[in-house]
C-alpha cells in the first residue's frame, strides 16, 4: 500500500480529536510549542486575549539574564519570530492598534537580548529587522497620533545602543508628516540633548531632514572633518545634486579625501562621474571612469566605459583593459577581474606568466578559477591547483589535505591534455618532488592513494 503524503488535507482526515491528541503529545516537554499552541487558543477568544498572552512572554523575555549559546540561538530566534508573527497575524489583523503598542514592546527587547545572545549568524537580529518593518507596515492601520508617534520615537532613541530606530524615522515619515517630524527634531534638538556627537541621534536628524527634503539639515549633521571621508561626501554630494545644486555638489565631491579603494570610494567616484555628467562635461566623465578602473579594478566603471565609446572602437579598448589587467601587482585581483568578465584566455595568459605570484592560500578564488579554466588551458588550471597543494603541505594544512589530495587527482587528469608543460615541470616530475619534499604527511598521502 502506497504511503499517504504527510499535508494538511491528509492529517484533516485524521479527525479534530486525534489531531488535538497527536498536538498535546508531540508537545510534551517542548515549551515553545506548547506557547504557540496557547496563543492559539487565546486567538480564538479575541486579539486583546492573544495580546494578554504575548504581553507575558515579552515580560519574561525583557527580565531573563539567561545566556542564549550558538546551540540554543535557533530555537531561541524561532520562538521570538512567533511572537512576532503572532503580534502581527493573530493580533494586528483583527486589532492594529494593540498590535501597534505590542510591536513596540517587541522591538524595545533588542538591547538585552544582544547583549545576552551569541548572535554571530545574525538570525536574532533578522527577526527585530522583520519587527522594524512590521512596526512601519502596522503604522498605517493603527494610524497613531503624529505628535504622540514623535514623543514615543525620542524616547526610544535615547535608549537605542544598535541603531534599530533612526532607520524607522524614513519608514513612519507619511505618518510622522509635517507636524511630527517637526516636533521630534525639536525633541532631539533640545538643550542638554548633544545629537551630532551621539551616532543614533545624529542619524535620526540625517533621516528627518531627508524626510523633509533638507539638504543643509542633513550637511549639518557632519562637520568638516568627516565631509572628507568618501562616502559621506558621496552622500551629501548626492543629495545637493539632486536638488539641482551641481556646483556645490561639485565642490562637495572634491572635499574629500580618497584613496581607499573600497565600497564606499566606488560610491565617491560614481557620484563624482555623475556630477560631470549633469555639468556637461562627459569626456572628463569618461576619462575619470578609465582612471577608476586602472586603480580598483572595477568591472562596474570598465562596463560603462566601454558603453560610452563608439561602435569598433570598444573592442579595441577593451584588449587595452586585459593588458592592463594581465599588468596589474596584485596578481589575485587580476585574476577575480578576468574570471568575473569572463576572459577566460587572457587569465589563462595571466596565470601562465605569473604563476610563481599565486598565493595558494586563496583557494576560495583560486578553486573555481581552475574549475574555469580545465576546458580552455589545461596548464593554467594545473597550476591554479598545484599552488592550493604547495600552500596546503609547506603550511602542514591538515583539515586541507583532502582538498589538496582531490585536486592532486585533478591534476593527473589533465596531465594528458597538456602537450607541453615548459617551463614548468610535468605531472610525473611534480608528483616526485611532492613526495621528496613531504613524505612525512601520512595523512595526506593517505587521501592520496594510489593517485
Amino acid at each position: 500500500m502506497a504511503k499517504k503524503p504527510l499535508n494538511a488535507k491528509n492529517l484533516a482526515a485524521l479527525g479534530a480529536d486525534r489531531l488535538a491528541a497527536l498536538l498535546l503529545e508531540i508537545t510534551k516537554g517542548n515549551a515553545s510549542a506548547k506557547r504557540r499552541l496557547r496563543l492559539e487558543l487565546a486567538g480564538e477568544d479575541g486579539p486583546a486575549q492573544a495580546a494578554v498572552e504575548i504581553r507575558k512572554r515579552l515580560t519574561t523575555l525583557a527580565g531573563s539574564q539567561a545566556f542564549i549559546d550558538w546551540q540554543g540561538r535557533n530555537a531561541f530566534a524561532a520562538d521570538l519570530d512567533g511572537q512576532r508573527r503572532a503580534i502581527v497575524e493573530q493580533v494586528g489583523r483583527k486589532d492594529p492598534k494593540i498590535a501597534w503598542d505590542l510591536i513596540w514592546q517587541f522591538v524595545a527587547l533588542a538591547n538585552g537580548i544582544y547583549e545576552r545572545c551569541d548572535d554571530s549568524t545574525g538570525r536574532v537580529q533578522g527577526v527585530f529587522h522583520t519587527a522594524c518593518e512590521d512596526l512601519i507596515d502596522l503604522a498605517e492601520s493603527a494610524a497613531p497620533d503624529p505628535v504622540e508617534l514623535a514623543d514615543r520615537l525620542a524616547e526610544a532613541l535615547s535608549d537605542d545602543d544598535y541603531g534599530h530606530y533612526p532607520a524607522l524615522i524614513s519608514g513612519l515619515a507619511p505618518t510622522l508628516g509635517p507636524s511630527g517630524l517637526r516636533h521630534l527634531k525639536s525633541r532631539i534638538s533640545a538643550p542638554g540633548v548633544d545629537g551630532p556627537d551621539i551616532y543614533v541621534l545624529r542619524h535620526a536628524l540625517e533621516q528627518i531632514a531627508d524626510a523633509e527634503g533638507d539638504v543643509d539639515g542633513y550637511i549639518a549633521q557632519h562637520n568638516s572633518r568627516a565631509r572628507k571621508v568618501p562616502q559621506i561626501a558621496a552622500q551629501i554630494a548626492h543629495r545637493l545634486l539632486k536638488a539641482g545644486r551641481v556646483d556645490e555638489a561639485w565642490a562637495a565631491i572634491n572635499a574629500a579625501d580618497p584613496g581607499g579603494g573600497d565600497r564606499d570610494e566606488y560610491d565617491w567616484e560614481e557620484t563624482r562621474i555623475g556630477i560631470l555628467n549633469a555639468m556637461g562635461r562627459q569626456d572628463e566623465a569618461q576619462s575619470f571612469r578609465w582612471q577608476c578602473f586602472t586603480q580598483s579594478l572595477s568591472l562596474d566603471h570598465l562596463r560603462a566605459y566601454l558603453k560610452q565609446l563608439p561602435d569598433f572602437e570598444d573592442v579595441e579598448a577593451e584588449e587595452r583593459a586585459m593588458r592592463h589587467v594581465i599588468g596589474f601587482p596584485d596578481v589575485h585581483m587580476a585574476l577575480q577581474f578576468l574570471i568575473l568578465w569572463n576572459s577566460l584566455d587572457h587569465a589563462a595568459k595571466l596565470v601562465r606568466a605569473r604563476a610563481g605570484a599565486i598565493d595558494g592560500d586563496y583557494y576560495e578564488l583560486l578553486s573555481p578559477a581552475a574549475d574555469a579554466l580545465d576546458a580552455r588551458d589545461p596548464l593554467a588550471a594545473t597550476l591554479l591547483r598545484r599552488a592550493m597543494i604547495d600552500f596546503t603541505l609547506q603550511a602542514a594544512r591538515s583539515k586541507r589535505y583532502r582538498h589538496a589530495a582531490r585536486h592532486l587527482q585533478e591534476c593527473k587528469n589533465l596531465a594528458d591534455r597538456i602537450a607541453s608543460f615548459a617551463p614548468h615541470i610535468d605531472h610525473a616530475t611534480y608528483v616526485n618532488h611532492l613526495r621528496r619534499d613531504h613524505l612525512r604527511k601520512s595523512a595526506f598521502w593517505d587521501k592520496v592513494g594510489g593517485k
